[in-house]
């Protein structure tokens, strides 16, 4: 059985699905990107995202891609993942993972 699919903007995805997308490309979003016709028939960008339960096309422009990285703490001024930032959320996703399974 196959996963429904979302289309969403990064903004308006709850915390932790934010941070679990940052898990998947700590390196940043633009290079993950893909290009898609919407139902209007217009072509858009998204990156992909598979989360537990759905899976998602997290809507962005390459800019904004770009500008999620610059303007996020969570990310260095290279445009990686902090180290411990990643830690602290794969600990977190790791600990309610298990408590599910549990």
């Amino acid at each position: 059985m196959s996963k429904p699919r979302v289309i969403k903007d990064f903004i308006k995805l709850d915390e932790s699905l934010q941070e679990q997308v940052k898990l998947a490309y700590p390196f940043g979003f633009e290079d993950h990107l893909i290009r898609f016709a919407n139902s209007k028939g217009e072509m858009v960008s998204a990156l992909p995202f598979e989360g537990e339960d759905k899976f998602y096309l997290v809507r962005m422009s390459k800019e904004q891609a770009q500008m999620i990285i610059q303007s996020d703490d969570d990310y260095d001024e290279g445009g990686m993942l902090r180290e411990d930032v990643r830690e602290g959320y794969e600990e977190k996703y790791e600990e309610e993972a298990l408590s599910k399974e549990g």
